[in-house]
């Protein structure tokens, strides 16, 4: 018997992996007798933000993780797709049919046992698969932080936005260490001329921010008045001392420059000088494909951000694969403590699956569940398993999951910055992420033949 905590998008998956590769499979779900802040319903895999699962192309970086979902058989995007609503190029459901066919399904595998109630650590009698999400009940976070090693895991999230590598302007973005310290293309520098810079502040100063809900701001408990954004500020503890840029800003219009923008020990090979200011980039990934702008967490809307940053020199064509963020969230290091297969480390036979894990969003969260699903039914019943090749997109999840460059590690979600490059030098944007997509596709096929026994009923 395997249990499943929690039966949101990832545990949804999970449970319906592991069934239909012959286990037998206990399925937890606490709503509707104790909601959570964020939820409204009972359905299993409730869509609490937007109703959109990302881009169905299958030239997308989304569209892709989609097709090798359903090639192992998920039951989120094939109930996304039976009821799907006009959405461009985007797969978007009905809420409530999605959610009411998505429960119907689970109610009646013949494997799954629905589970009614809170789960709680302590009843770890045998294979686990925690799926629990960004909004973890205390117990599970607090028993997290106590085998982690981690004084808490749910904190309000300070992220700084992240940029695909081969969109920098390359004639103006520099590598140096701060007084060549380290390896010389430890960070990329972005140079600010006097104006350059003093427009950039006025703009991130009057950019509009994002509005923070409620519940991730903690100042109002349930049936108590008052939920405008304003009375929950001064409520939030920012993790680590990440302030937003914005509101560093808003302290002076030379803060940034004495400070995150600090441009001591640089020196711009375009002009031989010291720059006014600069904006450091530094990498999130071994390959280098992926950089992330220091000490720029921040909670603007995401168009003010590409629209903001992109003023920053050597920005103006960036490609931004994740946006600043400030929120409630509860996710592992990953990198640290889980394995190759999901497990933790320090406590063997408990898989963490879905957001916990460090992807970002709905999909990749239903991945990171098919994925713990199969590979503890494998292991149960004695069956090989391999990874996913690097070459997909799941591989390349998991490569963010397992790369243990020195970062703050964040969750991320599938992008083109993940899939590795080619080995050969491809300048058309084009060109090159057709190719990354056959040789996608190619080791799907070549891996996927290496696991028959995965039905997809």
């Amino acid at each position: 018997m395997i249990t499943v905590v929690g039966a949101g998008f990832a545990g949804v998956e999970a449970a319906w992996a592991a069934a239909n590769a012959g286990c037998e499979v206990e399925l937890w779900e606490m709503r509707p007798a104790k909601m959570t802040p964020a939820h409204t319903t009972g359905f299993f895999g409730e869509l609490v933000c937007s109703n959109s699962f990302k881009s169905q192309s299958p030239t997308s970086p989304a569209g892709l993780l989609k097709e090798e979902m359903l090639s192992l058989g998920s039951v989120v995007i094939r109930t996304a797709t039976e009821h799907a609503v006009p959405g461009g190029e985007a797969l978007c459901v009905d809420r409530n049919a999605f959610g009411e066919a998505l429960t119907s399904k689970l109610r009646n595998h013949p494997r799954i046992t629905i589970r009614e109630g809170e789960w709680t650590p302590d009843q770890i009698s045998g294979p686990t698969i925690l799926a629990t999400g960004p909004l973890s009940t205390d117990p599970v976070a607090e028993w997290l932080a106590s085998v982690t090693g981690r004084d808490r895991l749910y904190f309000y999230d300070a992220v700084s936005p992240t940029v695909d590598a081969a969109t920098l302007d390359r004639s103006i973005v520099f590598a140096q260490s701060r007084y060549d310290k380290g390896d010389g293309d430890d960070y990329l520098n972005c140079p600010f001329e006097k104006d350059e810079y003093l427009a950039f502040v006025r703009e991130l100063v009057a950019a509009e921010r994002a509005p923070i809900h409620a519940f991730e701001a903690g100042g109002r408990r349930d049936g108590e008045e008052g939920s405008e954004e304003g009375q929950f500020l001064e409520k939030i503890q920012y993790f680590a001392g990440c302030m937003p840029i914005e509101a560093i800003a808003e302290k002076g219009e030379r803060s940034l420059a004495f400070g995150n923008f600090k441009p001591v020990g640089l020196t711009d090979p375009r002009t031989g000088r010291r720059p006014y200011a600069a904006l450091q980039l530094r990498p999130e990934n071994k390959e280098k494909t992926l950089y992330s702008l220091v000490a720029c967490q921040n909670r603007l809307r995401f168009g003010e951000q590409r629209r903001v940053f992109r003023m920053v020199p050597g920005l103006q064509n960036a490609e931004f694969v994740r946006y600043g963020v400030i929120h409630r969230n509860t996710y592992l290091n990953a990198p640290q403590v889980l394995d190759t297969r999901l497990q933790l480390r320090s406590v063997p036979g408990v898989y963490v699956t879905g957001q916990l894990t460090g992807v970002e969003g709905y999909v990749e969260s239903a991945a990171m569940g098919i994925l713990s699903g199969l590979i503890l039914a494998a292991q149960l019943q004695g069956q090989d398993w391999s990874s996913p090749p690097r070459a997909t997109a799941y591989g390349s999840l998991l490569a963010h999951l397992q790369d243990a460059t020195p970062r703050d590690f964040a969750p991320m979600n599938i992008n083109w910055g993940l899939l590795p490059e080619l080995g050969e030098e491809v300048r058309d944007k084009g060109v090159k992420r057709a190719r990354k997509l056959e040789a996608a596709r190619s080791a799907w096929s070549e891996w996927r033949g290496e696991v028959p026994w995965v039905r997809l009923a």
